[in-house]
């Protein structure tokens, strides 16, 4: 089977390629570079391409026989989308329905989500399953409902089988060191806890210590990437045998604070990580923990790895990358 992965050069898309190409499948990646990284891909499989491209899409997918896609193609920073959200409509919305429109005229028949746990907003209870109710919080998570909710209407009208994958927080790298998290500017936890002790930062800000949380600041579930790229091969197993318009969460299952975190990270690395207490980010909900049994039931997926496991990873990658992909000299 054919697979086109939208957004393949981004740091979640780069290890689903990685995997895929594992497993046999034919992989083709579409990607703008805008966020991605070349240097994330293997040479000869990228399709330099927008999603708003409708033309370039159709084109892709008749000429290389593309029977299922995985779309990542989408801004994935909350504070920026608070600051910025006419930015994230076009590109996760606009830009997420204009490949649906090209992928239904060109007939493949399969489509799995990159969503988010962001779409529940502040959580009722938690472990948070499937079925608690969708508030985001912010206009990422909202984005990212909007397709949701067009996905289901899109199976009763046209029969697209689909799988929307809500990720916690995905963290960690590929064992060997071959490809990992490099975002500009980089927002998320675990890298800046790596730059911060590699000094290529002078320290992380801790955002909110007056959260109802056991030592003030945000709880959040981690789960290693390589557990999600392997949820998306099950997913696609699960429309090809028929099962359609599922969503499912995709997280350890395991709250940890920042400063949980943090004080991990240091008995890993052996080395103190410099932080300074800041004020709360609009949009941040307290906790955020995920149940994954209905994964586990449906797609016989759980996670492997804890976050040792994500921290080591993710500063064997650091170490080696200290300036992410330009660490690369050619």
């Amino acid at each position: 089977m054919n697979v086109l992965v939208t957004g393949g050069a981004g740091y979640i898309g780069s290890h689903i390629v990685d995997m895929l190409k594992v497993r046999g499948y034919g992989v083709y990646i579409y990607d703008n570079l805008t966020r991605g990284h070349q240097k994330a891909v293997p040479p000869g499989y990228l399709i330099e391409g927008d999603t708003a491209d409708k033309e370039k899409l159709m084109e892709c997918f008749n000429t290389h026989s593309i029977e299922a896609v995985m779309h990542f193609a989408a801004h994935s920073q909350v504070g920026e989308s608070v600051k910025d959200p006419l930015l994230y409509y076009q590109n996760n919305v606009v830009g997420g329905l204009s490949l649906l429109e090209s992928l239904l005229q060109s007939k493949v028949p399969y489509f799995i989500f990159s969503s988010s746990a962001a779409v529940y907003g502040e959580p009722q209870s938690v472990p948070i399953k499937e079925d608690h109710p969708l508030k985001p919080a912010n206009p990422y998570g909202e984005t990212k409902m909007i397709i949701e909710n067009a996905l289901a209407y899109y199976y009763r009208a046209y029969k697209l089988k689909s799988v929307s994958l809500r990720y916690f927080n995905a963290a960690g790298a590929r064992p060997e060191g071959s490809i990992g998290e490099d975002h500009s500017p980089e927002t998320h936890l675990i890298p800046l806890i790596m730059q911060a002790i590699l000094k290529d930062r002078e320290k992380i800000t801790v955002y909110g210590n007056d959260y109802p949380t056991t030592d003030g600041t945000p709880v959040r579930d981690y789960v290693h990437v390589d557990d999600l790229a392997r949820a998306h091969v099950l997913a696609l197993d699960a429309l090809v045998e028929g099962r359609c318009a599922s969503v499912y969460n995709l997280g350890s299952g395991c709250g940890y604070s920042v400063m949980e975190v943090i004080k991990a990270a240091e008995n890993i690395v052996g080395r103190p990580v410099p932080y300074k207490i800041g004020p709360r980010r609009e949009g941040d909900p307290a906790v955020l923990v995920s149940s994954f049994q209905k994964a586990e039931r449906e797609l016989g997926w759980k996670p492997v790895y804890g976050l040792e496991h994500i921290l080591e990873t993710a500063w064997r990658w650091h170490q080696s990358h200290p300036r992410g992909y330009s660490s690369y000299s050619n």
